[in-house]
């Protein structure tokens, strides 16, 4: 069995040796060089990247598109679905109604500003989204009436159970989670106004930090990386992801998110400080072997550390930070959605072009993680809390016009845990 620290190891460079030399171990066992195993990997995303560069040079487009009628409907395209996989983002065009996100949009800056938010913002309560020069653009807001009627909307419970049913959510005997039921993940909202200069955000990931090599759940998750069989690593299965522990910190997630997303409430255009990713799901394998490679000291994990978001950049992943990719342009009410090991950044802008505002809202389906969390999250709801994932901001807790538990649906519910399943 590999060392494994459940909490937050209290000495972590002796931690990180001593992972990094057991899972070399593991590796050695199998009869195979970390070496060898890594140049599999590398193989692999070279191979993606290339098909990307190619897309580019030719015109075409890198991000799937598909409609939400065919979402609806059952009938999205085979080609955009093994593009999806391939690629592991998608845009969903008219998710919403344009007018409705546009009507959400203004219902929100009339929430804030009737409760004097402005007057009584205290800046960033985080280091991360301090980053990009919020006045605010981030707004740590989460219980308006637009926000909780877009989680728990039928539209968005589709979409969530089409991206969810991309994953094996079935696999070693075992169900990990509901594809059909979302624990309706509260997160905050973007406005970016016209003229808006921003620092935007550096690539990054969000599953986990050191947890990821330090904890059982995601040695076993990422178990066929170590263990010889990496041929066998599957990005899209579940296993072992859906009861792990993560580490504490102002960046983590306390639930597992299929996908990471959100929802345009204003039209944004492709270079307008936008989000770009890394369309690569195998890429994981990489960022999970890279630190094992002899040119990584011995206590670095390629700068992975604890209380910080996963880094991602040219000194060790420049074959994975050539395929950074924009999304197209798009309108208010279309969504963004992107698996959730995928490096992503937000681009810089000066003097943007219009609005650009969303609503964070991933796909997080009901497992035993994500149960664990909607207790507390049920709590914040009710007293108008910050959610314990975020920094204790607690806004809304006296302002009265926030959404009430009265107004819940039955999604609503079953994600708020108010229901059985």
């Amino acid at each position: 069995m590999l060392p494994h620290w459940e909490e937050t190891p209290a000495d972590l460079p002796a931690a990180i040796r001593e992972i990094k030399a057991a899972l070399r171990e593991r590796i050695a066992a199998s009869g195979r060089s970390v070496d060898e195993v890594f140049a599999v990997v590398e193989r692999r995303v070279r191979a993606a990247a290339d098909d990307i560069a190619a897309a580019k040079a030719d015109g075409q487009p890198v991000w799937p598109v598909v409609s939400y009628a065919d979402i609806a409907a059952g009938t999205v395209p085979q080609s955009q679905i093994d593009l999806l996989k391939r690629r592991g983002c998608l845009v969903v065009r008219g998710h919403f109604e344009r007018e409705q996100a546009l009507r959400w949009d203004r219902d929100i800056v009339d929430y804030v500003e009737g409760n004097h938010f402005f007057e009584n913002y205290r800046g960033p309560g985080d280091d991360f989204f301090g980053s990009v020069g919020s006045k605010p653009e981030i707004y740590p807001i989460y219980w308006s009436s637009a926000q909780m009627e877009a989680r728990q909307s039928v539209r968005m419970a589709n979409v969530q159970s089409f991206l969810n049913s991309r994953w094996k959510h079935r696999s070693e005997g075992r169900t990990w989670f509901d594809p059909d039921r979302d624990s309706l993940y509260p997160d905050r909202i973007r406005r970016r106004p016209a003229g808006a200069d921003s620092a935007g955000l550096g690539t990054h990931l969000d599953p986990g930090t050191l947890d990821l090599w330090m904890t059982a759940a995601y040695q076993k998750a990422f178990r066929h990386l170590f263990d010889g069989s990496v041929e066998q690593y599957d990005p899209w299965d579940a296993a072992y992801r859906t009861a792990g522990p993560q580490y504490p910190g102002s960046t983590m997630c306390s639930v597992f998110r299929t996908f990471q997303g959100w929802t345009a409430l204003s039209d944004m255009d492709h270079d307008q400080g936008v989000l770009h990713t890394v369309p690569i799901p195998e890429a994981m394998a990489y960022l999970m072997l890279r630190p094992l490679l002899d040119d990584v000291p011995d206590d670095d994990m390629c700068g992975v550390t604890v209380n910080q978001v996963f880094p991602a950049g040219n000194k060790w992943h420049p074959d994975l930070i050539a395929a950074l990719t924009g999304i197209p342009d798009v309108k208010a009410g279309d969504s963004v959605w992107w698996h959730c090991d995928m490096i992503h950044s937000v681009a810089p802008v000066q003097d943007q072009k219009g609005w650009g505002n969303v609503m964070y809202i991933p796909a997080a389906p009901w497992c035993p993680r994500n149960e664990a969390y909607a207790t507390s999250v049920r709590e914040a709801f009710e007293s108008g809390a910050s959610p314990s994932d975020f920094p204790a901001e607690h806004y809304e807790k006296d302002w009265p016009d926030r959404f009430p538990p009265a107004r819940l649906n039955e999604i609503g519910r079953r994600g708020l845990n108010y229901t059985s399943a």
